[in-house]
């Protein structure tokens, strides 16, 4: 089964920095192979024989704070639940949507309907935002820069950890896993640039 783990909070500002070549080896640490990263914000992909995703993510967590010296929490998806949050897109049949101003994003768990109640009733216009499953489709017309819709808003209304990508990523994170489905799955070299999530 090919699997991305995504990790929220690291890299994004001076303190929880990490190496992506330290991070494919906490996750070769505790089995994983044909270990891939995708930019520097903490997008793995990789195959596992396992099947409790609950249990590799926290397998993932415990390992990285050992490691590292500080908790993140892993958000995983397996290659087909990453290629359903593609399709059920809400904005894709919207004509002008610029996708590095679109983000996905990914809860530990599904915070239920009074969750999701609550999250669609926080007034951030003109950001959008679609609640769907374990997944919220958030949209920034302004940018991302001085977005009105807080992470911390959400957390107070979803009580589950949660990490955003932008659009642009996810569907490059879909490839890459796509790449993984094949028995020869090519190790990526991490690019040298930062994702805006």
């Amino acid at each position: 089964m090919v699997v991305i783990s995504l990790l929220r909070g690291v890299n994004l500002g001076p303190h929880r920095r990490i190496k992506m070549d330290a991070l494919r080896k906490v996750h070769e640490s505790v089995g994983l192979q044909d270990v891939q990263t995708y930019l520097q914000s903490g997008n793995v992909v990789f195959r596992t024989e396992g099947r409790d995703l609950a249990q590799l993510a926290k397998g993932i967590e415990k390992a990285f704070e050992k490691s590292f010296g500080f908790p993140s929490a892993v958000i995983v998806r397996t290659s087909a639940e990453l290629k359903d949050v593609i399709r059920l897109n809400p904005f894709a049949a919207r004509k002008g949507i610029d996708p590095s101003k679109l983000l996905v994003w990914f809860l530990a768990a599904d915070p239920g309907e009074e969750a999701r109640d609550k999250v669609r009733s926080i007034k951030a216009d003109p950001e959008e935002l679609y609640a769907v499953g374990r997944e919220l489709y958030i949209y920034f017309p302004n940018g991302l820069a001085r977005p009105k819709l807080s992470s911390t808003a959400l957390d107070k209304a979803l009580n589950t950890p949660g990490t955003g990508r932008n659009w642009n990523s996810v569907t490059k994170l879909l490839e890459l896993a796509k790449s993984g489905d094949t028995p020869a799955c090519p190790r990526q070299r991490t690019p040298l640039t930062t994702d805006h999530s």
